[in-house]
């Protein structure tokens, strides 16, 4: 099984790509004349970014995704993506590299407008920001919020988590007097749940249930079509669930006008399907073969990524059950034995 990251840095092939594998629907400071922040010290709590310099990492990001997509190149946008993001994405591209080594031709560029900047102010480092924007893809009603972030001054912004909801379903954010998002921190202890143990308690809610969640697609009905399928003549199914919380995965929140935070987080699943002596184990899906190492005879074990964001609501609030936004789960690597 593969294992955290270090804090981010940009690291190796990452990239958006076809939704073949997406299973669901991130001190004083002076201003250069570039226009480039420059940090000095790290005890100050100060904007994660300039507006300017956030529409700057949106573009650059939008014109990287593009150029990977359109070429299945994960290569090309590997300095723009991290986290959640970077692995789900990475790894749709690799398999669409394979599957079309010329590139896809049926790419449409994305374009994103209408966009809403949510800068965090707080004290050192990692920073980050979430925008908010109208996409030229997918129901008209809905809205593409993306985590950016970078562990020093000297990085680039990338994006960690990515989620696609209706507009209506999205919080209003808290702001402080400088009209800035209001960052919840990982052991905020007056939410129902902190969001820090968010990750460990979905994986823990999955295995054993409970009510820390409210009933919906990404938990009641998730846990019934495990159960539904975990055995099935000639074939068994097995699930784990791993909770990631540190480094690129680390979740990160803001708090919502309501009192309580709109939160991401991330967690890794593996399915492993094992055949009865005699029964095949059949891999049709091209893209599942692309990422497919050795040979299926006995077992097939799928790993995948998911990233979530959820309303972690007040510990004043009347229901204490995190609600889900938005739930996108990539398949990340298929080994067969």
């Amino acid at each position: 099984m593969s294992r955290d990251r270090s804090p981010r840095k940009p690291r190796g092939l990452r990239g958006l790509g076809r939704s073949a594998l997406t299973a669901a629907s991130v001190t004083v400071l002076s201003v250069t004349a570039s226009g480039c922040v420059v940090v000095h010290g790290e005890r100050e709590i100060v904007p994660g970014a300039t507006k300017s310099e956030a529409a700057r990492a949106l573009r650059d990001f939008t014109t990287a995704y593009n150029k990977a997509n359109g070429a299945n190149d994960p290569s090309l946008d590997a300095d723009r993506v991290t986290g959640a993001l970077g692995d789900i994405d990475g790894a749709k591209l690799k398999a669409g590299g394979r599957n079309q080594p010329g590139g896809n031709p049926n790419y449409v560029p994305l374009k994103l407008t209408d966009t809403e900047f949510s800068i965090p102010a707080k004290a050192g480092w990692p920073r980050w920001f979430v925008t908010d924007s109208k996409a030229n893809k997918g129901r008209g009603e809905d809205r593409w919020l993306m985590v950016f972030t970078r562990s020093d001054a000297d990085e680039v912004w990338q994006v960690a988590y990515l989620t696609i909801s209706s507009a209506k379903e999205i919080p209003e954010f808290a702001k402080d007097e400088g009209g800035f998002a209001r960052p919840v921190t990982a052991d905020a202890t007056d939410l129902a749940i902190a969001p820090g143990k968010l990750p460990q308690q979905y994986t823990a809610y999955l295995k054993d249930g409970g009510s820390a969640f409210a009933p919906g697609t990404h938990t009641t009905k998730w846990r019934s079509d495990r159960a539904k399928s975990a055995a099935r003549p000639g074939l068994a199914q097995q699930y784990i669930d791993e909770p990631l919380a540190s480094g690129d995965y680390a979740p990160v929140g803001l708090r919502t006008a309501d009192g309580g935070a709109l939160v991401f987080f991330t967690t890794r699943h593996y399915q492993k399907q094992t055949a009865a002596p005699g029964v095949p184990i059949n891999v049709t899906n091209v893209d599942v073969k692309a990422l497919l190492t050795g040979e299926p005879k006995q077992s097939l074990t799928l790993e995948s990524i998911s990233n979530q964001a959820v309303l972690d609501p007040p510990k004043s609030a009347s229901d204490q059950r995190i609600n889900f936004l938005s739930r996108i789960q990539g398949l990340t690597a298929a080994r067969g034995q």
